[in-house]
């Protein structure tokens, strides 16, 4: 185990110690929530809107996909760090470490998942500022959630990165995945009022169990349903059941774990 925790260690005092990384996860989910929260919640400030998002005012429906999302950005960017590490030369040491490798990996890991939920908890604490319908009981719930979703797209992108060279290569990757996946989560949008196509893309996206799962734990459900609008679909505020968005990460968390611990069992050095 000592290999597993002398990696979690150090990622979490390399997060620290890079300062411009630590502005820079903050500020982008800040932007999210305030140009894009603020600014669209004014469009939403109608009576009957709610009916839009689940009974709930637009910010109290848009904050817990906005704490995903930070959860998510931090999570799968930590894959950048691994192809760092390889042009410095650190993964050569741990490779050839009289230490196991899939705890070393294991551990590099679950301390970026740490880090990851740390950032989302912050940004979660600071909604509570704005969106109304939000409670605190839900803030312990969301750290399992969260840690679940870190350790999946951590794994994910510890997979991508151990087959690449090239920051710019990863970046490009990251780019062409994260807008799909956070646009196809419900995060800004209910699934139900997306077009039928983007709705199956939406229910194999993991990101949307995770959103799910924040507004199950996070958000005070109305105890009146919402009257309904002509023409538009009726939206609830969840669309699983919290037992099936928790089943779907943790099975997801372990088989991209078990997948980065396997890839970095066979990297080589090159």
């Amino acid at each position: 185990m000592k290999a597993f925790t002398t990696m979690a260690y150090r990622q979490i005092k390399r997060f620290f110690r890079a300062k411009s990384r630590v502005i820079g996860m903050f500020v982008n989910p800040l932007m999210w929530l305030i140009f894009f929260g603020l600014g669209w919640s004014k469009v939403f400030n109608f009576p009957m809107a709610s009916a839009l998002f689940g009974g709930v005012d637009y910010l109290s429906f848009l904050a817990p996909g906005i704490t995903a999302m930070t959860i998510f950005n931090a999570s799968f960017i930590a894959g950048i760090s691994v192809i760092w590490d390889k042009q410095f030369g650190f993964l050569k040491e741990i490779l050839v470490a009289p230490a196991s490798r899939k705890e070393a990996i294991a551990g590099r890991i679950v301390g970026d998942s740490i880090m990851a939920v740390l950032q989302g908890l912050i940004i979660l604490l600071l909604t509570f500022t704005i969106a109304s319908s939000l409670k605190f009981s839900g803030v312990l719930p969301m750290i399992l959630i969260g840690f679940l979703l870190a350790i999946a797209f951590s794994s994910f992108g510890v997979s991508i990165a151990l087959k690449m060279t090239s920051m710019e290569g990863f970046q490009m990757i990251m780019s062409f995945l994260m807008l799909p996946l956070m646009f196809l989560s419900g995060a800004f949008y209910p699934v139900e009022t997306m077009p039928t196509w983007m709705q199956y893309l939406a229910y194999i996206n993991p990101l949307t169990y995770a959103v799910d799962a924040a507004r199950h734990v996070l958000v005070n459900a109305p105890t009146t349903a919402a009257a309904p609008i002509p023409g538009i679909p009726t939206v609830s505020l969840t669309r699983f059941s919290l037992m099936t968005d928790i089943g779907v990460l943790a099975a997801l968390a372990l088989a991209f774990l078990i997948i980065a611990m396997i890839s970095f069992e066979k990297a080589t050095i090159e």
